[in-house]
């Protein structure tokens, strides 16, 4: 005879937001320990807010890098359907006797499309590795520039 186990219920674990922007990527508990050691001529809220502008500019670029490779992979996938279709079609049209000239010109066909979905699915490709790099590259620049304000006479 079977006997049916039951599940033990475990209480759910909630996660309260972080309060602020920071603390989603844990750097308000850092910029806490820093600040207890308080060191002279270093902006310790600085610092901590360049590192939550860096780690926001790298979860903004995998966001577009995902959404990139989404649009990517459901045209791929509407552009198979398609090709699939146009196949059946083209075989119905081979069973019931269609002429070499109309076999010829839907195979001249099917090759020039493929050409334009492959070009369009590389565009695609290259417009979201741009969007997800220009993030970065955005970023590293206002590195750079903070780093020449710190680094000049004052």
């Amino acid at each position: 005879m079977a006997t049916r186990k039951t599940a033990a219920k475990t209480p759910t674990r909630t996660r309260s937001k972080p309060a602020a922007a920071e603390d989603a990527f844990g750097l308000g508990e850092v910029g806490k320990l820093l600040q207890k050691f308080k060191l002279p001529g270093i902006d310790i809220a600085a610092i901590v807010e360049s590192q939550r502008k860096d780690m926001q500019a790298l979860a903004d670029a995998n966001r577009e890098a995902y959404e990139g490779i989404k649009a990517l992979a459901e045209r791929r996938n509407e552009i198979l359907l398609e090709a699939l279709a146009h196949w059946q079609a083209a075989m119905k049209d081979t069973a019931a006797g269609g002429g070499m000239k109309r076999q010829a010109e839907a195979a001249k066909e099917g090759v020039t499309q493929a050409v334009a979905r492959f070009r369009e699915l590389a565009e695609m490709e290259a417009a979201a590795r741009s969007k997800a790099w220009k993030i970065l590259q955005d970023r590293f620049q206002d590195n750079l520039a903070n780093l020449q304000k710190l680094l000049q006479p004052r």
